[in-house]
């Protein structure tokens, strides 16, 4: 192959240039034995061999004595700098004259002893020229790297001491090569056994899985690494080596899939990896990022193994491989200027250190504190489709979101989920890079995103590296793009059958009755053609002039939700300890009441509303498919928690001393006690030390989810009928939905003011202005919110903190009696220009203190 040629005709010159052709008369320039040649380090070296090759430059042949030395010259030369000094002065002495070990000439893969016994010789002639050679040689060779560091059998010390003979060098190769396929990694039947079966999730317990097993001896890796890289020329050694191996490496995996045919070639990039000091500023110009794109084009089985293996590393080790990408993804950002018209998403250096990155943060998932059990079970009614036919059918085309929402392959083939897992090896906050989220261009990574085609890159597909604002906002086109598509789709309709146009989702409610009305017609929504959900929601109050343009939405929802969770209407219970509102199992409602809170919690999230609801965490966790189990007991009844908790932990008899079975007592609404066995006759089986795991497991299981299981599984559906297409559940967890829909509870105004722009003459150095700031500075944290809510609609700051609110402050004329009012749609506030500071804060308590209802100005 032509390309096997030019590789070998450019270590030839790389190699005439480093040791010379041997002749101490050559008349060659371009040659290491020219008398008047200018020695140069190897990375000149190799810059100047591809400048010779473009040139087609002349080229020694081996002298003589070269070729008694070795048959392998122009591959396998590794001899010392000083033998060629030597030479070209026309002297030899006595060690140049050995057939010498050495020259390590025929040596093409490193063990750790014979690493040390390299070094041990360059550290007596402190010349280590020739395990510099070595390691260029090894290092950049992929085949050379996948038989370096095997693990060995134990040998006693006398083994070890014969193996260091040369005699026994070439039987000792033969022996690791014999047992390469042998001691190959094996495959991890999680990882195998899930590949195909995506509902197979949490059926097995990932936590006992087996270790990984490779034929490389990662230790010994590590501890070669540690010796060699605290010197500065070897450590060059290894930069130019992968500078040199990733193009052939990315070449092999693209076009010649050796993956398949040896998997020990995942050795190669487990080697390199150990290097602690890959997000050095040298490795991250060139080295890295080629690196990195070789890596990306592993398949999907070796990309698996590499996060299980990782996944086996502990804290330290995982923070180290995402300080090394996340590294590479900001010298990249904060070294280009990245805009609409020069996207991230096509650099190949982000892209490819992107994907690197996702493998550890599986690991870091495998490695964390699992659950893959305890999943909500899927409903057993699919949720009706629209009895219409959609925009895509109408023009002769497929639905497209038949297929079910996204999962990522890597999920797929490794048999988890984020979800399942409760404590990361490292906080995931660790795997965000904020720079990139800074320059990255969501309206073009979106559709991106939405096309997935091979050619466009987009980070959406790797959601744990974008903060939840950013994905926020992708979450805000995905849902405006169906509104458009739902609102062409009923334009189609009034000009195909004559129907009467109707592009939004529109609610008319009674301020008074707002509950009655609102449910009763999302009802009936529900029921004949659930896609008008999906609509764009538009609310009107019955008698007022409020035109909805988000701020009346905002309102109807927090009018919605002060009622539902009314504790005098028993659909949930509060705890007054926590703050929290959970699943009543007595109350009197129906299934429907339930589905249509759930609706009315998807339509906030639908139309980017913040909702003031107070659920446990575990509410979040159950919405993305997982059940509750004892620790969330910790969260929505700690109480109930420290009691079993001190059950678990007491140290005397249970039965004698406790005399409790494994039948409960609840309470109805009306105080009356209710029985539950939690096993068939559970009165009369008695809780002891040795069954008392078992009784807390199942007094979690039935608080958390048989108790509430009609209640939750309604509120669950009706949540999925408007979110059930929305890219949700792929791009955030269970506490970033949480944030989503409650908004942040903390306020910080310093962010706000920041933020703010101002209208009508006024800017941030008028005098009203930084009194209008003193005032509300100077407000309690309940006048806050109230402020809060008369300006924007909501007293919750939106994901991001109030400094992602664009808040506009607006002159209302001069000095009046007139109260300040406000656009809660766009965020104005408008300002009269009160002539004191102090008539300014009893106008703007005033008017925040009793303000509800729209009306036109």
């Amino acid at each position: 192959m032509k390309r096997a040629a030019a590789k070998h005709l450019i270590e030839r010159y790389y190699h005439q240039l480093t040791e010379g052709c041997g002749n101490e008369a050559c008349t060659n320039e371009a040659c290491g034995s020219s008398p008047g040649f200018q020695r140069m380090d190897n990375n000149a070296a190799a810059i100047k061999a591809l400048e010779l090759y473009k040139n087609n430059a002349k080229l020694c042949d081996p002298h003589p004595s070269k070729k008694g030395a070795s048959s392998a010259f122009p591959e396998n030369s590794a001899k010392g700098a000083h033998n060629f000094s030597a030479c070209s002065n026309g002297k030899m002495n006595h060690k140049d004259l050995q057939p010498t070990r050495e020259d390590f000439r025929d040596l093409n893969f490193l063990t750790e002893e014979k690493v040390y016994e390299i070094l041990g010789l360059c550290s007596e002639t402190e010349d280590y020229s020739p395990l510099i050679r070595v390691i260029g040689r090894v290092f950049s060779s992929a085949e050379s790297l996948v038989q370096s560091f095997r693990k060995a059998k134990q040998h006693t010390k006398e083994e070890l001491k014969s193996l260091q003979a040369k005699d026994e060098d070439k039987d000792e190769d033969e022996k690791e090569t014999a047992s390469g396929s042998s001691t190959a990694m094996e495959v991890e039947p999680e990882a195998s056994a899930s590949s195909g079966d995506g509902s197979s999730h949490g059926e097995n317990n990932v936590q006992k899985f087996d270790p990984v097993e490779v034929s490389v001896d990662i230790e010994a890796v590590r501890r070669v690494y540690d010796r060699l890289l605290s010197n500065e020329k070897i450590e060059a050694a290894f930069l130019n080596a992968l500078v040199y191996l990733s193009p052939n490496v990315e070449c092999d995996l693209t076009y010649h899939n050796v993956y398949a045919a040896d998997p020990n070639y995942l050795n190669v990039f487990i080697i390199v990896m150990e290097n602690s000091n890959l997000h050095s500023p040298e490795y991250l110009e060139i080295a890295l990022p080629q690196f990195c794109k070789a890596m990306s084009k592993l398949p999907l089985p070796a990309l698996a193994k590499l996060a299980w293996l990782w996944s086996q590393y502990g804290a330290d080790q995982i923070r180290r491989l995402v300080e090394t990408f996340q590294q590479l993804i900001t010298y990249t950002v904060i070294s280009n200027e990245f805009s609409s018209e020069n996207l991230v998403n096509e650099d190949d250096g982000v892209v490819a250190a992107t994907k690197c990155l996702k493998i550890v943060y599986y690991a870091n998932v495998l490695g964390g504190d699992l659950d893959t059990g305890h999943n909500e079970e899927e409903d057993d009614e699919p949720i009706p489709e629209s009895s219409e036919l959609t925009l895509q059918e109408l023009l002769g085309e497929e639905r497209r979101n038949k297929k079910g929402p996204r999962v990522d392959p890597l999920e797929t083939e490794l048999g988890i989920r984020a979800s399942d897992c409760r404590k990361p090896l490292i906080p995931f906050e660790e795997f965000i890079n904020e720079p990139l989220n800074e320059v990255l261009e969501m309206d073009k990574d979106y559709t991106f995103f939405k096309v997935e085609t091979e050619s466009k890159f987009s980070f959406m597909t790797c959601p744990f590296i974008l903060n939840p604002v950013t994905k926020n906002l992708g979450l805000y086109y995905d849902n405006r793009i169906r509104m458009y598509s739902e609102r062409r789709i009923t334009a189609l309709y009034s000009l195909v059958q004559g129907q009467q146009l109707n592009p939004y989702l529109r609610l008319k409610v009674r301020r008074d009755h707002v509950i009655d009305d609102a449910l009763v017609r999302l009802e009936m929504i529900a029921m004949e053609n659930p896609a008008d959900l999906k609509k764009q929601l538009y609310v009107e109050f019955e008698g007022e002039q409020g035109v909805d343009e988000g701020g009346v939405s905002k309102e109807f929802f927090q009018l919605v939700v002060e009622e539902i969770f009314n504790p005098d209407i028993g659909m949930f219970t509060y705890d007054e300890s926590t703050k929290l509102f959970w699943f009543n199992p007595s109350s009197f409602e129906n299934e429907g009441q339930f589905t249509l809170i759930g609706i009315v919690l998807g339509l906030a999230i639908y139309n980017n509303c913040i909702l003031d609801v107070h659920f446990p965490m575990v509410v979040y966790r159950k919405l993305m498919g997982k059940k509750g189990t004892f620790r969330d007991l910790a969260d929505s009844h700690p109480v109930l928690y420290q009691s079993l908790k001190d059950l678990q932990e007491y140290e005397g008899n249970v039965e004698e001393d406790m005399m409790i079975t494994f039948q409960i007592s609840q309470t109805d609404l009306f105080g009356n006690p209710l029985m539950y066995d939690l096993k068939e006759g559970g009165d009369k089986i008695p809780v002891t030390n040795e069954n008392r795991k078992d009784f807390v497991a199942l007094y979690a299981e039935y608080m958390l989810n048989k108790s509430v299981e009609k209640q939750f599984k309604a509120f669950r559906r009706g949540f999925h009928m408007v979110t059930n297409e929305s890219p949700l559940k792929y791009l955030f967890r269970p506490e970033e939905i949480e944030l989503l829909i409650c908004g942040s509870r903390n306020l910080d105004f310093q962010a706000l003011e920041e933020s703010t722009e101002y209208d009508g003459g006024y800017n941030k150095d008028s005098r009203i202005i930084k009194d209008f700031w003193e005032t509300v500075h100077s407000f309690g944290q309940e006048q806050k919110r109230l402020f809060l809510q008369f300006t924007t609609g909501t007293d919750r700051a939106p994901v991001g903190g109030l400094g992602k609110l664009k808040m506009i402050i607006a002159k209302n004329g001069p000095d009046s009696d007139r109260l300040p009012t406000s656009h809660t749609c766009f965020n104005v506030l408008l300002l009269p220009e009160y002539s004191t500071k102090e008539k300014l804060r009893e106008r703007l308590l005033k008017a925040i203190t009793y303000a509800k209802g729209f009306g036109m100005l």
